[in-house]
């Protein structure tokens, strides 16, 4: 019988996979004599080693040109966020005209509900899941405060009604049909980020839509994770950020996707310069023509630095294609399940759902014993070169990002834990 916990398997896992490792265009954080077995793309994805070119462009122009640089060859600044736009559409499954990188996740969440939440008296209310990520419900809840109405009474908060602390579709179907009167907009993540649970977006779409509501995405732990598909989905907005899976640095520019038929409405919006449509711009006229598309929502010209490396990142993602990456992706987090099922399951709880098409690349696990013993195996762990992220009170959560994360990496992190439960 194969021994999965044998480094030799491992390595032959890896041999063989059909897709090998992107993991020499990245940069891997050291430890000690060898590289860190990485597991935090959830929070902060690796840097790619184009980032640094793409950079170092825009500051050679910036040196050598300078103003000049925003009518000067392919890379021009006033056209640089349209270098993204396709390979944008093709990553979330949308048309280029219906996505945009611009802002930040929270900025951008605040555009779309000044658009798409337009609470009246007899539907004031936002659908959010309980224990949402902060920055999302202070959101919501600022939102609901700025048009009068009650964050008590109108941010309606759905509990978790399975075990570990996840949804069942059959919940948030009937919170749908039983708030439905008063939903001005559904508001929900594509993946939990404490969980790690991936929701049917398409399925959600419809039933708020036959409740007469809105819907929209948080994306953030969800883009570059799972393969999407907003235009089809019939998805109003959706928003992410681009510095976890989408490897574009810390604080990275986000991105936003409005469906094509909301393009060319007179639905209300916060306008900003950089939205006017491009051919009158510097007309420089008192009257807002808001370009096609997502792109009408931009507010300022983007800052070019900031999108510079995005551009390296969507490259290795359009390369590969997120087919592939999702096929890998399962394999590698299917191994990981099955080594703390086999060996690792009196030390760790998988919150995680089991069924792959409920999950993406993270499984959230609950250490067994509390609090203190999370965070002292969580501590062992990146003593030795083993970095996962934690989250209170118990789970530590890993996510094999299948660009750079190996079947060797899982092994790593399985034999470090079992080594710290042998020792206790």
């Amino acid at each position: 019988m194969t021994d999965l916990f044998d480094p030799a398997h491992a390595a032959r896992l890896d041999a063989s996979d059909p897709l090998p490792t992107l993991r020499e265009q990245f940069l891997i954080p050291r430890h000690g004599d060898g590289e860190q077995a990485y597991f935090v793309g959830n929070s902060l994805g690796l840097q790619p080693r184009r980032a640094r070119d793409h950079v170092e462009e825009v500051l050679r122009t910036w040196a050598e040109v300078a103003v000049e640089g925003h009518f000067t060859g392919e890379s021009q600044w006033m056209t640089y966020h349209g270098l993204v736009r396709e390979q944008l559409g093709r990553l979330v499954g949308a048309k280029p005209s219906e996505v945009v990188a611009m802002n930040t996740l929270t900025t951008n969440l605040h555009l779309m509900m000044v658009s798409f939440y337009r609470p009246t008296p007899e539907r004031p209310a936002i659908l959010i899941e309980a224990g949402a990520f902060p920055s999302d419900r202070h959101a919501m809840e600022s939102q609901v405060r700025f048009h009068g109405f009650d964050p008590a009474r109108d941010l309606i908060e759905l509990e978790p009604d399975e075990p570990n602390g996840t949804l069942s579709m059959a919940a948030i179907e009937d919170a749908i049909r039983t708030h439905g009167h008063r939903l001005a907009l559904v508001l929900w993540p594509g993946i939990q980020y404490r969980t790690g649970q991936f929701f049917d977006l398409a399925r959600i779409v419809r039933l708020t839509h036959a409740a007469g509501a809105m819907c929209g995405f948080d994306l953030a732990h969800a883009a570059g994770n799972r393969e999407l598909a907003l235009h089809d989905s019939g998805v109003d907005f959706a928003v992410w950020c681009h510095y976890k899976y989408l490897n574009s640095g810390p604080g990275a520019i986000a991105g936003c996707f409005v469906h094509e038929r909301h393009a060319n409405t007179d639905r209300p919006r916060f306008a900003g310069w950089w939205g006017h449509e491009p051919s009158t711009r510097f007309l420089m006229g008192p009257d807002f023509t808001p370009t096609p598309g997502a792109e009408g929502w931009q507010l300022s010209n983007p800052p070019i630095l900031g999108m510079a490396p995005l551009r390296a990142s969507l490259e290795l993602f359009d390369a590969v294609g997120m087919p592939a990456l999702r096929d890998k992706s399962l394999r590698l987090t299917g191994y990981l399940e099955t080594l703390i099922r086999q060996r690792l399951d009196s030390v760790l709880q998988i919150v995680t759902p089991a069924e792959p098409e409920r999950r993406g690349a993270q499984l959230s696990l609950r250490v067994a014993g509390g609090r203190a013993q999370g965070r002292a195996l969580f501590d062992y762990l990146a003593e030795n070169g083993v970095l996962g992220d934690w989250r209170e009170p118990d789970v530590i959560r890993i996510s094999p990002a299948p660009l750079y994360n190996t079947h060797a990496d899982i092994l790593r992190f399985a034999r470090t834990v079992e080594a710290w439960r042998d020792a206790a």
